[in-house]
């Protein structure tokens, strides 16, 4: 599975984070190790939305759509974030 999500700073509440993984799990303690430069600042994390797709074609579509601003206004109108 292919897992596209979107993380909330506990340090910074309302700072977001978007991203994909194969280990989900593994890659939460990658960001709040300080192992990615882009969340090492406002570590640590916490999941707040994921969603899995059996394509990775189809889970970078989406991710790529999440960073975008419609995807910033779906995340917002969806999910709250």
């Amino acid at each position: 599975m292919h897992y596209v999500y979107i993380l909330e700073s506990e340090k910074k509440p309302g700072e977001y984070y978007r991203g994909i993984t194969a280990d989900l799990p593994e890659r939460l303690r990658a960001h709040n190790a300080g192992k990615c430069r882009h969340t090492a600042k406002f570590a640590p994390w916490k999941v707040k939305f994921y969603a899995a797709f059996d394509s990775p074609e189809l889970a970078r579509k989406f991710e790529r759509y999440l960073k975008t601003g419609s995807g910033h206004a779906f995340a917002k109108r969806h999910f709250g974030i």
